[in-house]
């Protein structure tokens, strides 16, 4: 194969001629029609499809033997009649006339082959693999889920234009770009989705959250503008409008934008008010929902929001408010067979489990309060509605934290020991409960 010279041909307009009309030629013909090429198939048969294809104009069909001269203006030709002697003939004619010839009979004998290619957005990866077509086929879909995946390079060099995914953009092009938000789960970059991954690959500006999975900051390439706009308890240097504008400016400079979130954009992410922002300004947004850490986290604490016979639905509300100065937060919130879950929620830990208790759930109600879910220091305290509070106060608890209420927390490894330590039993604990 060192002869080769791999090459992509412009045959849009131009003609091709396929002689033959089984599977094979078919598959030919669809790859022809994509590139937009004058096709004109040769057979005195032909599968269904491209009966269609016929019939429909697309391309113009020949029901005949092949004779000599068929290739007459022909730029390209492909042969897959499973006749030898025919395929040996369009050969020859292919040669004579100095027309490049694909030979679907006799690798050896062909002057061109087709390889298995790969398309996303405006990237063609072709894959020649010594002429073993099935091999050839398991490394193009390996880099085609590279791709798509976002983990080899997609991003436009700068300065240039054109289209990526759909959207007009590019480097300070002066088009319009394209803004996404992208939910980056709780923190650990394997939650983050696939499609989540590719946009930050094909991305010039990353603008980021504190709580976003930022050790994917380390891959982008050393030119791409990332804009920290983390926020902490009680402190926030970038306010929320200039997030919106920077979203804003760098989308209307033409420029690929992501706005990466911890968590999902929807929830308690104010990623409505970013797209109405972008919206407004004429931008096309991209919604990348996220793994919300109001159920991952409590997960990776082995508790989870419903379970049978125990939980049979979950409430999410925002934590860092008193919810007893906002009685309405808790209207119609069920409190039999029921989870809620605090979000940001550690500031006003005790006042909310006043709040709760003051709604008829009992102090006895299990909860627990998960820190860093999925980080270095992840760490779960175990409690009740009565002595939470002062748990996560005594240990020093710290955002970023999920508060989980409910009997579901009993479900918890280490909640044996919390029940034993109330009444001297275990007996407390439910079916399926881990023993601390």
């Amino acid at each position: 194969m060192s002869d080769l010279l791999p090459l992509s041909l412009r045959v849009g307009g131009r003609r091709v001629v396929v002689v033959g009309g089984g599977a094979v030629a078919a598959r030919s013909v669809d790859g022809l029609l994509a590139a937009g090429a004058d096709v004109v198939v040769v057979a005195p048969e032909v599968v269904p499809g491209l009966a269609a294809l016929a019939g429909a104009g697309r391309v113009r069909l020949e029901r005949r033997p092949y004779v000599e001269g068929d290739l007459d203006g022909a730029w390209l030709a492909f042969t897959a009649t499973g006749l030898p002697a025919v395929d040996a003939a369009v050969s020859a004619e292919a040669e004579r006339r100095r027309t490049w010839c694909v030979d679907r009979g006799d690798a050896d004998r062909a002057t061109a082959w087709t390889p298995s290619v790969a398309r996303v957005d405006d990237v063609v990866v072709a894959v020649s693999a010594g002429r073993d077509p099935r091999r050839a086929v398991r490394l193009r879909d390996g880099v085609a889920a590279a791709l798509q995946a976002g983990d080899l390079p997609l991003r436009r060099s700068p300065g240039r234009s054109g289209a990526r995914s759909g959207a007009r953009s590019g480097s300070g092009s002066g088009g319009a770009g394209r803004v996404a938000l992208v939910g980056g789960g709780p923190g650990d970059p394997g939650l983050l989705t696939a499609r989540g991954r590719r946009l930050l690959a094909e991305a010039d500006v990353v603008v980021v959250d504190r709580l976003g999975p930022r050790s994917v900051l380390e891959e982008l390439d050393d030119d791409v503008l990332v804009v920290d706009v983390g926020k902490t308890p009680g402190n926030h240097p970038v306010p929320q409008e200039r997030i919106n504008e920077v979203l804003v400016e760098h989308g209307l400079a033409g420029r690929a934008v992501v706005r990466l979130k911890g968590g999902d954009p929807y929830v308690f992410g104010r990623g409505g008010e970013e797209l109405a922002a972008c919206r407004a300004a004429g931008l096309e947004v991209e919604v990348v929902p996220g793994v919300t850490s109001a159920v991952s986290v409590p997960a990776a604490a082995g508790i989870p929001v419903t379970h049978r016979g125990v939980a049979r639905g979950f409430t999410v509300l925002t934590g860092h408010e008193d919810l007893a100065a906002t009685p309405a937060l808790l209207a119609g919130v069920p409190v039999e067979a029921h989870t809620v879950v605090l979000l940001m929620g550690v500031s006003a830990l005790a006042a909310s489990a006043r709040a709760l208790v003051a709604t008829g759930r009992p102090p006895t109600t299990p909860a627990a309060v998960v820190e860093d879910g999925y980080g270095p220091r992840q760490r779960t305290t175990l409690g009740t509605l009565a002595t939470i509070a002062d748990l996560a106060a005594e240990r020093g608890v710290r955002a970023p934290a999920v508060v989980v209420v409910g009997d579901v927390v009993r479900l918890a490894p280490g909640w044996g020991a919390v029940a034993e330590a109330q009444h001297g039993t275990q007996s407390g604990s439910l079916p399926g409960s881990q023993p601390g």
